[in-house]
């Protein structure tokens, strides 16, 4: 076939395949739903960027008035609220393994007579990491507390012994430190998680969704009309099956794009036409590995499984849930095979320090070699087309012969 007559083929597999959409919708619409759902459940969560409230405890042996001062200012800060104050350490331990705190302070007994005879009274801190966002922020906001509470009990002792408060300032803290976070400055986790989960959370439903069309073909003996209405030409009709969806799947992502970068004022210091095009093959890359795991398997239930364990992977070997350089050195390569640590790292360059092309090509490039994987599915469909060896799982035969019994 000529250009001509491929671009008039891939419309007729196109339009066929958006008269199936409009018969059965129900796929498109639930994966759309669950997409919508999981923006907006993290969009909705942790509203000002960080957990508030975090129920602590204090466990206060000693009773004196510096440690009831020492509650009064950790209940006055933004991140943690003092909810109880416990006469023993048992009565805390159980609460934490209860899940009703997340941390506690234990103010030893005879703290305050330590301190006014100049002895180093030892404080209990005890965090639940098993919940690790909340239990490590209780744990820094409650062992920053101590820290201040430390400096003002120094203090007061430096004073009595006749220093003035220049001369303090330079024995307490001689060292002043200034903290300069790029990308992130407000350390709030809702931009975290949305601009890491809400990609790579779409690039699992459209490599799922990839791997189904193509085994649904199968599975309904569908592969022969499909060919036929593509004149057995397999790359033809794999494009013109998958763009409906890859065009309705990018415009989600850029929709979603533009509400974070928008109204959300999510950073954004580069140009917004290179994020589009990383968005556009995010979604490329992401049906080209589900071509070629259906391509390479045929039995539709297994390419099932293995899309499954490939897209659910990406979500730890991408790089933002632990740093890749850190992990093992043979997981630094395999990373590279999943398209969302390609578009991590370009969102990286473009949204946070506002790099243009010149930084990003290299994953980009990444990105649009992904087609190579198309082109060895649609070889390989092609391959099994010829040889008849699409045809439905025995599972599937098994259910059809009993529905005909009954």
């Amino acid at each position: 076939m000529n250009f001509k007559e491929q671009i008039l083929t891939f419309q007729r597999v196109m339009v066929r395949e958006l008269r199936r959409v409009r018969r059965q919708p129900r796929y498109v619409i639930i994966l759309t739903l669950l997409a919508t759902l999981i923006f907006t459940f993290f969009a909705t969560m942790m509203h000002e960027g960080i957990p508030e409230k975090l129920p602590v405890a204090v466990v206060d042996l000693d009773g004196s008035y510096l440690s009831r001062r020492l509650c009064h200012e950790l209940n006055a800060t933004q991140s943690v609220e003092v909810v109880a104050i416990y006469n023993n350490h048992t009565e805390a331990r159980k609460a934490m393994q209860r899940g009703e705190i997340f941390a506690f302070y234990e103010i030893p007994e005879g703290m305050y007579n330590d301190l006014l005879n100049f002895r180093s009274p030892h404080f209990g801190l005890y965090s639940n990491t098993a919940y690790l966002l909340a239990g490590m922020l209780s744990y820094k906001q409650l062992a920053r507390l101590g820290m201040l509470a430390a400096g003002a009990v120094q203090r007061e002792v430096l004073r009595k012994k006749g220093y003035d408060d220049n001369a303090i300032q330079g024995l307490i803290q001689p060292v002043n430190m200034t903290t300069h976070q790029i990308g992130n400055p407000w350390t709030s986790y809702r931009i975290y998680l949305m601009t890491t989960i809400v990609p790579v959370a779409v690039s699992f439903i459209v490599i799922l969704l990839t791997v189904y069309l193509i085994g649904r073909e199968v599975e309904t003996k569908g592969v022969n009309r499909l060919m036929r209405h593509a004149h057995n030409n397999a790359v033809v009709a794999l494009a013109g099956k998958l763009f409906p969806y890859w065009f309705w799947f990018s415009l989600l992502a850029l929709i979603f794009n533009l509400i974070m970068f928008g109204p959300m004022h999510y950073p954004m210091n580069g140009s917004w036409l290179l994020m589009m095009a990383n968005t556009m093959l995010l979604v490329f890359a992401a049906q080209c590995a589900g071509v070629m795991i259906a391509g390479c398997l045929p039995d539709a239930p297994f390419s099932m499984g293995v899309g499954g364990i490939y897209g659910a992977l990406s979500f730890s070997l991408s790089g933002f849930s632990f740093p890749v350089e850190h992990m093992p050195r043979i997981f630094n390569g395999i990373s590279l095979i999943y398209p969302a640590r390609h578009y991590f790292l370009n969102y990286r360059d473009i949204a946070f320090f506002g790099n243009g092309l010149e930084h990003c090509w290299p994953s980009m490039c990444a990105l649009i070699g992904f087609g190579v994987l198309w082109l060895i599915g649609a070889w390989r469909f092609q391959h099994n087309f010829d040889r008849g060896l699409l045809v439905p799982s025995s599972k599937t035969l098994e259910k059809k012969e009993k529905g005909g019994d009954e």
